[in-house]
């Protein structure tokens, strides 16, 4: 329901496409804008999901996303090295922001948001990869092109 937010999510990697198309279109009827002109914002949070006890007004917080290739330091508020034999990191909690008009932040990595460590997927009858969900712009210093070196890639499930 579009009038009560939701308290932070766990996600699967079954779930997470529907959750975030369902929170774009409550958020669309709720301000009675065009889906098409709705994006995310993404703020981690320091927040451990279990202490929120307040649902966004807007959006959805979800948890329990992995990453791949660096980590984020909440200290510094950006993504940085991984630390020796470190493979996985989990994510903070993120708060899933709808937007309208919503513009690429600067200083920001463009992460992408796969559903299995399997980067590739089938193509789906919409023409679109089966295992890819979004990208998830992550604040850094280093600039994008660092981080694709690295293969930096954010995942639902690691097993």
């Amino acid at each position: 329901n579009y009038q009560n937010g939701s308290l932070p999510i766990h996600v699967t990697n079954s779930t997470l496409t529907v959750l975030l198309f369902g929170t774009l279109q409550n958020f669309a009827r709720k301000h009675k804008v065009s889906i098409d002109t709705i994006a995310f914002g993404f703020n981690l949070l320091k927040e451990s999901p279990g202490t929120i006890k307040k649902a966004p007004e807007d959006g959805v917080i979800i948890y329990g996303l992995s990453m791949e290739g660096a980590r984020f330091d909440m200290d510094k508020y950006c993504i940085v090295e991984s630390r020796p034999k470190e493979l996985f990191v989990e994510l903070p909690a993120i708060w899933f922001k709808p937007e309208i008009n919503k513009k690429k932040p600067e200083n920001t990595y463009t992460c992408p948001l796969y559903k299995t460590l399997r980067r590739a997927g089938t193509l789906s009858t919409t023409g679109h990869s089966t295992n890819y969900v979004l990208a998830i712009h992550l604040p850094t210093k280093e600039g994008g092109a660092h981080w694709i070196k690295r293969g930096v890639a954010a995942f639902c499930d690691v097993q």
